[in-house]
């Protein structure tokens, strides 16, 4: 199978997964990200068998709309039943990396509010350590250099993605050659650093369900 037909199963997983779980009054929170587009698509099957969703982006909000499924602003609904969205890298803890599209700000906070959050990723975002791929840092523009530096005394290498404003006007910091070890941790002393507006770890907040896509079929692993 292609990396893409691995997307479109776990994409097509998640769907079958939560449509039980949901009902008319029910809110589906939506990520960011080519396995999350391909679940909105998928979403839309169904798209009668809940109220409406919160999207982590104005790219899936726009994808969304073009479905006819209902976006709501966070603020405006009471609770939210799943939130599913796509992974950079699970560990085997459900601890993620996220942000390679930069929306990790949207996404965390979107996760935050959801009682059940649904991780769906192709086989090849698992790792036993966190940080093979680099960790995307939300920062406001004028803090980028200070930090750069900062990050730099917790062992990692930032590097400006350059051309890249987040939805909230900021940019994103990359950092590479970070194994990171202990992800509440890391997490919590980067986004202590000051002008940091948050990080693309999610360990506090981890995954409850992953759906990774393997050769064999789609496999569901519970934290």
């Amino acid at each position: 199978m292609t990396q893409d037909e691995l997307k479109k199963a776990v994409a097509k997983a998640a769907v079958d997964y939560i449509q039980p779980k949901l009902d008319s009054d029910s809110i589906v929170g939506v990520g960011t990200g080519s396995t999350a587009n391909f679940f909105i698509d998928y979403l839309a099957d169904i798209k009668g068998s809940f109220d409406g969703t919160v999207a982590s982006s104005e790219a899936s909000a726009e994808r969304l709309k073009a479905h006819g499924i209902p976006v709501y602003d966070l603020n405006s609904v009471d609770g939210m039943a799943v939130y599913v969205d796509g992974a950079d890298e699970t560990n085997p803890a459900l601890e993620l990396i996220k942000g390679g599209g930069a929306a990790l700000t949207r996404e965390k906070i979107v996760a935050a509010v959801a009682d059940e959050f649904v991780c769906i990723a192709d086989g090849s975002k698992w790792v036993d350590v966190l940080g093979n791929f680099p960790l995307p840092v939300e920062v406001i523009p004028m803090a980028r250099s200070h930090v750069a530096r900062e990050l730099v005394k917790l062992g990692g290498d930032p590097v400006y993605r350059e051309g890249c404003i987040t939805d909230n006007g900021n940019v994103i910091l990359d950092v590479h050659n970070m194994a990171i070890t202990n992800p509440k941790a890391t997490e919590a002393a980067i986004n202590q650093i000051v002008g940091v507006v948050t990080n693309g770890l999610f360990a506090e907040r981890a995954a409850d369900v992953l759906l990774i896509g393997r050769e064999n079929g789609v496999e569901t692993i519970k934290a």
